[in-house]
């Protein structure tokens, strides 16, 4: 199997994981609950993965569409923190579903929402492009969102500390040794092959990464059913209204259809498996059931997302035409 090869099977090797860390982690608890050690190195790993796949040095050239990034910047920080505020509102005299919720809707996905584009017939260069300016934005505006969203009905001191901790061992620390290695491969031949065998990379840490995270927390969602509930038609409203707001911003910007479908992709699609452990960085007693929240919506977004790679290249527009 060659690399193209693997890229185009991502779906189903994602799934499988699923499937193997559901049934683990119901069967065997106690041994996959052990792998939560491993969740943020996992998770690191990927994200190196992933940015020595972003051409870093290319950036101005991929960021160049100034209408595709207002519309995926309006999207995201504008009309989808509106969006989660509205539909946050039942949650907010269960501190726990609700500071997971936020944490999860308010963070653009980074990783493999680039996947989905992909398949979804988006323009899925320019979203990779795009990452950084995201990844930036989101680790800025996410305190200022929390603070207003939280301060209404549901008073939770969180640390700053592990939240910086958290960002500084998962973004900033792989996406430096990313950015010098991507530099340093274009002088050397021997960090080049480096790179080279890191493109094969970004599927298998997905996988490994689904496995133990899904798998060290799966047994706790099951377990607590009951009380995440109430957050089940957040993520359902999410599903249906956020690529709405997304084919809005899109139309407003008067984007063709391939850049159209990246915004609405990534107005969709969350930044899960990256603000995992910062909801377990929260303070104790809220943490677990915080935690649990996010994974339940990776499972919902999984699955919307089948639909999305479907229907967004059927209903985004497919005849217009850029402006003059």
């Amino acid at each position: 199997m060659n690399r193209e090869m693997l890229e185009q099977q991502q779906i189903p090797v994602y799934f499988a994981a699923i499937a193997v860390a559901a049934l683990g982690g119901t069967l065997a608890p106690v041994v996959f609950q052990g792998m939560a050690v491993l969740v943020t190195p996992s998770i690191a790993l990927l994200m190196y993965a992933m940015f020595l796949q972003i051409p870093f040095l290319d950036l101005r050239k991929g960021l160049s569409n100034r209408r595709f990034l207002a519309a995926l910047l309006v999207a995201n920080f504008i009309l989808v923190p509106m969006l989660v505020w509205m539909l946050t509102r039942s949650l907010v005299d269960q501190p726990a579903l609700l500071v997971g919720a936020l944490l999860v809707l308010l963070t653009p996905c980074i990783d493999y929402v680039v996947v989905f584009t992909h398949i979804g017939k988006g323009d899925s260069q320019r979203m990779l492009a795009a990452t950084p300016l995201l990844l930036l934005l989101q680790l800025l505006l996410l305190p200022l969102y929390l603070s207003l969203m939280l301060e209404a009905g549901a008073p939770l001191v969180i640390a700053i500390e592990p939240f910086v901790q958290a960002f500084l061992v998962l973004i900033v620390l792989p996406l430096v040794l990313a950015v010098v290695t991507c530099g340093v491969g274009r002088r050397r031949q021997a960090v080049q092959r480096w790179n080279d065998a890191w493109a094969w990379a970004p599927v298998p840490a997905m996988a490994i990464v689904l496995i133990v995270v899904i798998g060290s927390q799966i047994d706790f969602v099951m377990q607590e059913l009951g009380k995440l509930l109430p957050v089940v038609p957040v993520y359902l409203g999410f599903m249906l209204l956020a690529p709405l707001l997304g084919a809005l911003a899109a139309w407003i910007a008067r984007l063709p259809a391939g850049t159209a479908r990246s915004v609405v992709f990534s107005s969709s699609t969350r930044n899960s498996l990256v603000v995992l452990p910062l909801a377990l960085a929260l303070p104790e007693g809220v943490r677990e059931l915080a935690a649990a929240a996010v994974i339940t919506q990776t499972l919902i977004e999984l699955i919307s997302e089948l639909i999305y790679i479907r229907a967004v290249p059927a209903l985004i527009w497919r005849k217009r035409r850029p402006p003059r």
